[in-house]
């Protein structure tokens, strides 16, 4: 079934692949973003879209971004850029009675340190850091809206997202360009924890595979939360191999304690690392799978290979050492 779909922050990496995505299955998007900027990967389906500039941070203080929101004449809305309650919960009030459906995406940061694996919708642990609060807030503020009988809302949990003009998570659960360096050059890698701490990526055309799936799917996908992320999870241990092995190289992992860590590198670099290895999440995407068909493309070191691969091509990060892959 055709419908009018709105794509805020329709421009981003996860719009990159979305927005064609849904125009190729019929429907009419329209794409909302806060400038001019082009998708990362080229397509002739965005010939197709309609394209609103819209600064939502100015109209959330305003108050009148629902407003401005459904002006656009949405029967479905899908929202890539929420990131407080309160901006939810406006966004749901000026849709409830108006439109059919509402989409959001949250992380799978809403939970926390992994007790059991892999992590299961419902049953993982709280979030221990304010931006997984308030992505938990949004999440139970959506199913209590379709649970008390009012809009149509799913929440889609991706992973750490990967893809073209996308800096991966690195092995070390951050985004220092230096741990991509001692990689390359077969330097040791100072390591944290055990080496056996897990990562969850996924492709950013795996997670607009999944909207895409509940957009066509209304009615199985109503009130649920889903985790979109790759097949299988990373370990540090096995990702660092991996990733050596892509430059001709053999890892040199070196353990150290998480203070001596914090001593090789920045306060936000050590404190992102932290915030990656201690959580340790692997997650479950059964429920994605026999709800809506959910079938990830990529596996977790595919899809960061082709954001590796794409950095370096494009001169965003460069290394002593060529790729070999």
């Amino acid at each position: 079934m055709s419908r009018r779909v709105v794509v805020i922050g329709g421009s981003g990496h996860i719009g990159t692949f979305l927005v064609p995505r849904l125009v190729r299955a019929g429907h009419e998007v329209v794409s909302v973003s806060r400038g001019q900027r082009a998708a990362y990967v080229d397509d002739p389906a965005w010939a197709d879209v309609q394209r609103v500039t819209v600064d939502r941070e100015a109209e959330d203080a305003a108050g009148t971004f629902g407003a401005a929101v459904l002006a656009l004449e949405p029967d479905v809305v899908v929202d890539l850029v929420c990131f407080t309650a309160d901006s939810a919960r406006a966004l749901v009030e000026a849709l409830r009675g108006r439109v059919d459906q509402l989409l959001h995406c949250g992380s799978i940061w809403r939970w926390g340190r992994s007790l059991r694996l892999p992590i299961v919708e419902g049953a993982g642990s709280p979030p221990p850091d304010e931006y997984g609060i308030a992505k938990a807030e949004i999440a139970e503020l959506l199913m209590a809206e379709t649970a008390g009988g009012g809009l149509s809302t799913v929440s889609v949990h991706p992973g750490h997202i990967v893809g073209p003009g996308w800096e991966p998570i690195n092995p070390l659960g951050n985004l220092d360009p230096g741990v991509w360096q001692r990689i390359a050059a077969g330097e040791p890698l100072p390591v944290p924890g055990s080496g056996a701490e897990l990562m969850h990526h996924v492709h950013a055309d795996d997670v607009a595979q999944l909207f895409e799936l509940a957009i066509a799917q209304p009615e199985a996908a109503s009130g649920h939360e889903f985790h979109a992320v790759a097949p299988t999870a990373l370990t540090v241990r096995g990702y660092a191999e991996i990733a050596a092995g892509w430059f001709g190289r053999e890892v040199r992992l070196e353990p150290v304690s998480w203070d001596a860590f914090r001593e090789t590198t920045t306060a936000a670099y050590a404190d992102a690392s932290f915030g990656h290895l201690d959580r340790s999440q692997c997650m479950s995407i059964e429920k994605a799978r026999a709800v809506l068909g959910y079938a990830p493309r990529y596996e977790p070191e595919e899809a960061v290979l082709e954001s590796l691969r794409w950095l370096l091509e494009h001169g965003r990060l460069e290394v002593s050492r060529p790729l070999v892959v």
